[in-house]
């Protein structure tokens, strides 16, 4: 029995020297190292000066550039409407006619008293011119005609009220009377609105206050056109900073020639206050330990780990205010791998065959094993 044991133990010795003279678990191949940890495979990107630009964010609602409810000046009872719901209307087109017998009658009272002033008083100053009349009845004549004049533009006028025009050109809201209704002074008949040109109007923090001016460019998103980019300019910073939110109001302008857009929409608007250039990195290549921040750098074929200052991050990149410099290599793919100081193979840089643990076909001198 004893004989047995002795040669059992030299059997497991014996294969246990060749698993380690193999690399371990028989996948080793000569001339691999004899177990050596190999080189881990990672993937590299130089740290490159890239344009920052200082992005402010805020939300923002429309307005039109011109806006009214149109209403009436006098009582009186709607004889004709002449729109109709979202119409576009141009400047001094008729929108509601008032009746208007009254004044139609006055008005051809208040002519045919002008006229006769005015014949009056070119009689009397002919006469005048002969000798015949005295220079006050003349005088009196001409007073006469200005009344009449006075009184048939005051009726003019007062008839002209009687038709209800649109201010400016824009688009009309929805019809809120009808023919027959009596309307006075302050009621709404519709609303009118010159959208060719939108107001966008958001807030921005006071810490930004110095940086927006004036002709700023600025780019607006809208829920209803997910696609379509809105380009915009400041046009007026507000004199006045809120003193509760320390904002402060800003009014930028659409050009919305294709009337897309409407008053009270909610937009979403990206201000680009200022540009720089910074040294940027990838971010999967940041390491964070507590408050600090660190990559991975490729030296001599070793890993080190270097400490950065971080910066702001766009796109998925990072600004690495000091620790690298222009075109250092930075581990970016891989960086679980390694540890300062151990070797790296960067991809791409590998020669030829580099990183093949053995043939392609199995173990030397024969075909692909079989079993392991």
């Amino acid at each position: 029995m004893r004989p047995v044991l002795l040669a059992l133990g030299f059997t497991l010795l014996y294969g246990c020297g060749d698993e380690a003279a193999s690399g371990g678990g028989g996948g080793g191949w000569p001339g691999a190292g004899g177990g050596a940890r190999p080189a881990a495979l990672v993937v590299t990107a130089p740290a490159e000066v890239r344009a920052i630009a200082d992005v402010v964010e805020a939300v923002g609602t429309t307005l039109a550039n011109e806006s009214v409810t149109v209403t009436a000046k006098v009582t009186d009872a709607i004889r004709r409407v002449r729109f109709d719901d979202g119409d576009y209307v141009n400047v001094g087109d008729v929108l509601v006619e008032l009746t208007n017998q009254e004044q139609t009658a006055l008005l051809a009272e208040a002519e045919a008293n002008l006229i006769d002033a005015r014949t009056q008083h070119t009689r009397l100053n002919d006469l005048l011119t002969q000798g015949s009349v005295p220079v006050s009845d003349v005088d009196e004549a001409r007073a006469r005609l200005s009344a009449a004049t006075a009184r048939y533009q005051a009726i003019v006028a007062r008839l002209s009220d009687r038709l209800i025009r649109a201010p400016f050109s824009g688009v009309l809201g929805f019809r809120m009377v009808s023919a027959g209704t009596l309307i006075t002074p302050g009621t709404a008949i519709t609303t009118l609105d010159d959208i060719s040109l939108i107001k966008l109007d958001f807030a921005i923090p006071e810490v930004h206050f110095g940086e927006v001016r004036p002709g700023l460019a600025l780019t607006a998103h809208s829920v209803a056109f997910p696609d379509r980019e809105f380009t915009a300019s400041v046009e007026t910073v507000s004199s006045r900073i809120n003193p509760v939110t320390r904002a402060v109001p800003v009014r930028a302008l659409i050009d919305n020639t294709e009337l897309l857009l409407r008053p009270g929409m909610l937009m979403t608007v990206r201000l680009t206050t200022a540009s720089r250039d910074g040294l940027m990195v990838p971010e999967t290549a940041l390491l964070q330990r507590g408050d600090d921040t660190f990559v991975y750098t490729v030296d001599e074929g070793r890993a080190a780990m270097t400490a950065i200052d971080l910066g702001i991050r766009r796109a998925g990149w990072a600004e690495a205010i000091t620790g690298l410099n222009v075109g250092q290599e930075v581990i970016t793919e891989g960086v679980i791998k390694v540890r300062p100081g151990v070797p790296v193979r960067v991809a791409g840089n590998e020669p030829p065959g580099a990183g093949r643990r053995g043939p392609p076909g199995g173990r030397p001198g024969g075909p692909a094993a079989q079993g392991g």
